[in-house]
């Protein structure tokens, strides 16, 4: 195996759609490791729904052989990270594994919010940070705009900024040697007790679990019976080596090197990311630090269409957890919709990819409820406790009731300034702060309910600034509220599974927007059915579906009313019966057309 001088370990972050796909796909290809027929855009993300919406989800780890100017051989070894916020757990684990990372910056876009907190996830590691200017073959390029922000913004060293475009390959050569020269080696004693961290893993049918390690210490080779320091449980190992898109077997990995294992783990639950591997005849005497525990922030019920697929899904969810350590989940049930999970997400986004990567990996059918945060109440003589399930929200009088804020930071060009402040304002956010960084942007900072940003506030705000303003945020604490269960019944019944928490001058909106969109999703029966929305008894909202009904006048042309009011009177009691014993089917599109956020006229 390579000296250690000569591996390098950096990962590639930015703020969200500033090239980072594409950066890696240009160092592949300059590597050559891959022929140019099997070459194509966004080479690492391997899934469908990463390549359909131009996102990366999963971090990637590749090796790529590098000759330098100075005639050695040197092995780089980086990761393609998530640049969205709902993410940035994701890019946390890829940064532990690395000790230098290319902090990219749009041309045209400048420093964004993400930029700035991905920078601060690398400063926390020690990692050495090189910026790179990328998209300077387009015409909007302000590349010397974008150096002053480098300066002022994030305080790294202008001189330093690598320029690229990661779209026609211009100044790869340079960057290449400016991470052989710029960031430093991996450190770690290869004879050292065996220390390497789990900072990925996914499972493979006909492997069981492949284990994505970080070597810091020791070395690790076939056929050694490795522990997992967290669990005590040993297994022996079948296979090891590096990622070069594929996997590459070389039978050994040693200090400062990325790669996996294979050691027939069969279940899911044995392997945890941030877990440290060691070996079970020289074993580490502590295990490393692993990652701070994720905490979910949106909550929402997931239960399958057919209830004869709740095992299928039991099992899908545990493949799902083990690939994506950041989601959360414990057993639940609801009376409209039998037996489910309750899941926590770090944001809508991550619930979104989740639904899709059950239905097309796992080809589950699934449904999920409306989303909602974690409020803490405290009812009347009871100590106080945490709610996220409507289900769980205690009748009678509530003493006191709190919710998440944010505290959120938004840069935006300064011509839609009064629109987003609106939103802002519109949302219940409070201005903290707000600075011109230069000229044209400004930077803006609120503190708001997390409740309030879950549903349409990203939306909005691309839409009011044409995708220019750019949103970061972080959890602050609770604070008071006023809390109210809405629920929504049909035809007198509640549905449990379509109950909400939702802040009391909020309500009415709200209710309504169920009830109009339930209306446009419920079939229309042989009875009248009334859709409402309730606090407690007090109805707030209603829509009515009206019945179908049969032309029972057809045959009446002439004669005497009273034979047409017969007919009608009799028309109405058969309706009258049926309302009695009619069940409201609801469709899978009714709990959908609830959680999307009715389109602005």
């Amino acid at each position: 195996m390579k000296d250690l001088k000569f591996k390098r370990n950096f990962c590639i972050t930015a703020h969200i759609d500033h090239g980072k796909s594409t950066l890696s796909d240009r160092l592949i290809q300059h590597a050559k490791i891959i022929e140019d027929r099997q070459m194509m855009n966004q080479i690492l993300d391997n899934m469908d729904i990463e390549r359909e919406r131009g996102i990366t989800i999963k971090s990637q780890a590749v090796t790529i052989p590098y000759h330098a100017k100075d005639g050695n051989d040197y092995e780089l070894n980086f990761v393609d990270t998530p640049g969205h916020v709902d993410f940035s757990y994701e890019v946390s684990r890829a940064i532990a594994s690395c000790e230098g990372a290319l902090l990219l910056i749009d041309a045209t876009q400048g420093v964004e919010s993400q930029t700035v907190s991905n920078m601060y996830l690398a400063m926390e590691q020690n990692l050495t940070i090189v910026p790179v200017v990328n998209k300077i073959d387009l015409a909007s390029a302000d590349v010397e705009g974008v150096k002053k922000q480098i300066d002022r913004d994030l305080g790294l060293n202008p001189e330093d900024a690598q320029l690229v475009s990661a779209k026609t390959g211009q100044g790869i050569d340079d960057l290449l040697e400016a991470i052989v020269t710029m960031l430093p080696p991996p450190q770690g004693d290869v004879n050292a007790p065996l220390q390497a961290l789990i900072f990925d893993c996914h499972y493979d049918e006909y492997r069981g679990v492949v284990v994505h390690i970080r070597v810091m210490e020791g070395t690790v080779r076939t056929g050694d019976v490795i522990r997992l320091m967290s669990t005590n449980t040993e297994y022996k190992v079948e296979k090891c080596g590096i990622f070069k898109i594929n996997y590459e077997e070389t039978g050994v990995l040693e200090a400062g090197d990325v790669g996996y294992l294979i050691a027939g783990i069969k279940t899911v639950r044995d392997v945890r990311v941030g877990d440290t591997v060691t070996l079970s005849s020289n074993p580490a005497a502590q295990p490393l630090d692993g990652f701070k525990d994720v905490k979910p922030v949106v909550f929402s019920s997931i239960y399958p269409i057919d209830s004869n697929d709740y095992e299928e899904l039991k099992e899908s969810m545990e493949k799902l957890q083990l690939n994506d350590a950041s989601l959360v989940y414990e057993k639940d049930n609801s009376l409209a919709l039998g037996n489910g999970f309750r899941c926590g997400f770090l944001g809508l986004l991550h619930l979104e990819i989740i639904q899709e990567r059950l239905e097309r990996d796992f080809d589950q059918v699934v449904i999920f409820t409306a989303p909602s945060v974690r409020y803490k109440v405290k009812p009347q003589g009871r100590d106080e406790f945490f709610v996220d399930n409507p289900a769980d929200f205690p009748d009678g009088k509530i003493e006191r009731s709190e919710e998440p804020y944010i505290n959120a930071s938004i840069i935006t060009p300064s011509e839609y300034l009064g629109q987003i402040m609106e939103l802002c304002r519109m949302k219940r956010g409070t201005q903290k702060n707000m600075q011109y960084l230069d000229e044209k942007r400004v930077e803006l900072t609120y503190e708001m309910p997390l409740a309030e940003v879950l549903f349409d506030f990203y939306d909005k705000l691309k839409s009011y600034s044409r995708g220019y303003a750019s949103f970061d945020y972080e959890v602050v604490d609770y604070r008071p509220t006023d809390l109210i269960k809405i629920d929504i019944l049909i035809n007198q019944k509640p549905v449990d599974a379509l109950a909400q928490l939702c802040f009391r001058q909020n309500a009415v909106e709200r209710a309504k927007q169920v009830c109009e969109r339930l209306k446009g999703e419920i079939a229309r029966q042989q009875f009248k059915i009334a859709i409402q929305g309730a606090i407690g008894a007090q109805v707030i909202a209603r829509e009515t579906v009206n019945p179908v009904r049969k032309d029972v006048l057809a045959k009446c042309y002439g004669g005497d009313v009273t034979r047409k009011r017969k007919l009608l009177e009799k028309q109405k009691a058969g309706k009258k019966r049926m309302l009695m014993a009619g069940n409201v089917e609801l469709p899978q599109s009714a709990f959908l057309a609830v959680l999307k956020e009715k389109e602005d006229n």
